[in-house]
């Protein structure tokens, strides 16, 4: 939903409590340009995937970050 920033300043606890219960986010624009946005809070316990994660597609961490995907061997046969 977009919305004013006037319109959004005249209805703000009806628009909290409409994203509160429906979880549609609001757009709030000011003379057309989008400067915030109100949207329920990530649920609890659900981490927002990393960088990686979202570019591998999987969510799956092949090591942790810091870690080599190489084993020494093939570390050392790339010298």
């Amino acid at each position: 939903m977009d919305i004013s920033v006037t319109r959004f300043r005249a209805s703000c606890l009806k628009l909290i409590r409409r994203v509160e219960t429906g979880g549609e986010p609001v757009d709030i624009k000011r003379r057309g340009k989008l400067v915030a946005r109100l949207a329920p809070p990530p649920t609890p316990g659900k981490t927002p995937p990393k960088p990686w994660e979202r570019l591998r597609g999987s969510g799956e961490l092949l090591a942790e970050p810091g870690e080599s995907t190489l084993d020494e061997r093939e570390f050392e046969a790339s010298r």
